[in-house]
């Protein structure tokens, strides 16, 4: 029995231009894609892109009103605290305007019985 014969550079690009040869050949022998079938993945193809781009044009609409719900809330939060700051600041109540409220209060009480 022979032992193993290590191949040869000329054996090796011999063997590498038999392949690309062979490949070569097996592409020139492939049929050519029917128009139908091309036409109908390029329509499906067509297809997927538009419902990513309807898809990415919803996500960017909520992200949008997100945003907008979010400066609202933040407006919204300033104003009451603003609100919330004036009357902080009113200055307190004198005794006489605090007795002539509890007398308007119990005028409207006896007012309601009546």
């Amino acid at each position: 029995m022979a032992g193993y014969k290590t191949p040869t550079f000329n054996d090796r690009a011999a063997a590498s231009r038999a392949a690309r040869e062979s490949a070569l050949e097996k592409l020139r022998n492939k049929a050519a894609p029917d128009p139908a079938v091309v036409a109908e993945r390029k329509a499906a193809q067509e297809a997927r892109e538009a419902a990513e781009a309807e898809k990415r044009a919803a996500r960017k609409a909520a992200m949008e009103e997100a945003k907008a719900a979010k400066a609202a809330a933040a407006a919204e939060r300033k104003a009451a605290e603003e609100a919330k700051a004036a009357v902080a600041n009113k200055p307190k109540p004198t005794d006489a305007e605090l007795k002539a409220a509890r007398d308007a209060r119990y005028a409207a009480r006896k007012a309601r019985k009546r």
